[in-house]
């Protein structure tokens, strides 16, 4: 597997506003996620920060499934234009986020997503070393997509950990998109260390995101520069975060 969730146990995963996972959690609710696709399947991941998108995406990426990471507010047309020229055969996504997805099978229910079974029979073959597809800022809305193989992602995970020294004492925040590969890399980074992730959809703009940064002792915060022309703006400097230290 990829991710080798079981070995951290009990250790914190994965952190929200009323709730914790720990890795066994998370292991266990993409277990269940994942054992209802077939391996090698294309899967649409409509991705938000939340804990049922981070399950969907481990469960797919430790047993074959490749997930396609579409980001959640994509326009409604622009997401069918994708759906027909790529034909997934399963689509992860929030409860009631597109009207249209009511016509699907929906196979499971958890942590307020749904997966929607569309009976696709695998039209396209999928390399061996595909892991994941993902759009990027000058691809978003078309139909061309980045393809990453499992080495791409192991590679990138080795090689930014090692470099910024990540350990288990490390708390990072889902400020960036997981449809982002920067956001994602992240993701991946904190949870191959048994480092933990604080989950959450606000933006740097409410004041309750840095009442969680706060109060949730994140170690490192990660931007673009359009994040730290903002932080600049919010006077980030004068914030009190005595545990952010990179």
């Amino acid at each position: 597997m990829f991710f080798d969730l079981k070995s951290f146990a009990e250790t914190p995963a994965l952190l929200m506003e009323n709730e914790v996972w720990a890795y066994n959690k998370l292991f266990d609710i993409s277990e269940k996620i994942a054992g209802m696709v077939p391996t090698r399947s294309l899967v649409f991941l409509v991705c938000s920060n939340t804990s049922a998108s981070i399950a969907a995406y481990v469960g797919f990426i430790n047993h074959g499934i490749v997930p396609v990471m579409v980001d959640k507010d994509l326009d409604e047309e622009l997401f069918q234009n994708l759906l027909e020229k790529y034909l997934p055969t399963y689509i992860f996504a929030e409860e009631a986020h597109f009207d249209f997805l009511d016509r699907y099978t929906q196979t499971l229910h958890i942590a307020g997503s749904v997966l929607y079974d569309l009976a696709e029979q695998h039209p396209f073959p999928l390399h061996d070393d595909l892991a994941i597809l993902m759009t990027t800022s000058g691809s978003t809305g078309s139909p061309k997509l980045v393809r990453q193989s499992y080495e791409n992602l192991r590679a990138n995970t080795a090689s930014i950990a090692a470099y910024l020294h990540l350990d288990e004492t490390e708390r990072a925040v889902t400020n960036l998109p997981l449809h982002y590969v920067y956001g994602l890399s992240v993701l991946n980074t904190h949870l191959a260390v048994g480092a933990s992730v604080v989950v959450t959809d606000k933006t740097l703009f409410d004041r309750s995101f840095w009442k969680l940064v706060r109060e949730q002792s994140v170690t490192s915060l990660s931007g673009v520069p359009y994040t730290y022309t903002m932080l600049k703006r919010l006077r980030f400097f004068r914030m009190d975060l005595p545990a952010l230290r990179t």
